[in-house]
């Protein structure tokens, strides 16, 4: 086998052991599939959560509970008899708050808080059979060059949940397919990875209505790999309570991508 057949071998193999990674941390016991519910604040004045025991009202810089020990409500695994003043989650899985094997994290988003629901007996875990995705192609793994932006920008955006909100933008991301040179709108991550929303004339249609692309962090001279086979679907596209952003303007490639993950598959 030549050098150039075993490095596309390698990579095609790389990407086949990312996507099975992918489908079990979807699957996880609190990973999106597990997400039945995300509750706001503001549309719970009396502090009562549908499905949810506690009353839940927001504090300036935090979420209060107020529980009795007949609620079943433990925080940090210790049963609640009481008031605890709560702060945004990280991991799922890692919530402060469960209720009989349900985890409760607290979500802030542009000064609104909100509680979201975790259960591991949902319905769409209980039925998941795997991601759909295009074959691996290595045409689709592009140079690629990030181009920031003098300064960083932020445009309202539609969401999963009908709500319009603020997507914050550092730059573009160029490649060139064809001859012909393409470019997204991408934010920049904590770690410097870059993270896109995109739609191609396959959404809605042969994939899902829109999907997500993240690249490595680019180099000090912007240079950057672009692996569309790694386009990924969005959290929303495994369970219906998710808030995700629908792609900015521009962020629409004129061309059949069909390439990454297509759609969740049901059995």
């Amino acid at each position: 086998m030549s050098t150039t057949s075993s490095t596309s071998a390698r990579a095609e193999q790389d990407w086949r052991e990312w996507h099975e990674r992918r489908a079990a941390e979807i699957a996880l016991p609190y990973g999106p599939l597990a997400l039945t519910a995300t509750h706001w604040l503001a549309d719970f004045p009396d502090g009562r959560l549908d499905g949810v025991p506690g009353h839940w009202t927001q504090d300036g810089d935090a979420v209060v509970l107020r529980a009795s020990a007949a609620d079943g409500l433990t925080v940090a695994g210790a049963p609640l008899d009481g008031a605890e003043r709560l702060g945004p989650d990280g991991a799922p899985a890692t919530a402060r708050v469960a209720h009989e094997g349900r985890r409760l994290p607290v979500l802030r988003r542009e000064g609104q808080w909100a509680v979201r629901v975790f259960d591991p007996g949902s319905e769409a875990r209980r039925t998941f059979g795997g991601i759909d995705v295009f074959p691996y192609d290595e045409d689709w793994v592009r140079p690629g060059l990030f181009r920031p932006y003098g300064a960083g920008r932020t445009v309202q955006v539609p969401n999963a949940d009908g709500q319009q909100r603020g997507l914050g933008l550092a730059g573009e991301l160029a490649f060139t397919l064809d001859g012909d040179e393409h470019t997204l709108q991408v934010a920049v991550e904590a770690d410097g990875t870059l993270w896109a929303v995109l739609a191609d004339t396959t959404s809605g249609t042969d994939s899902y209505r829109f999907r997500f692309l993240r690249t490595p962090a680019p180099a000090a001279d912007g240079t950057v790999p672009v692996d569309l086979n790694r386009t990924l679907l969005p959290p929303c596209a495994f369970a219906d309570h998710f808030i995700c952003p629908f792609p900015p303007p521009g962020n629409t490639l004129p061309f059949a991508l069909r390439a990454g993950e297509r759609n969740r598959l049901a059995r």
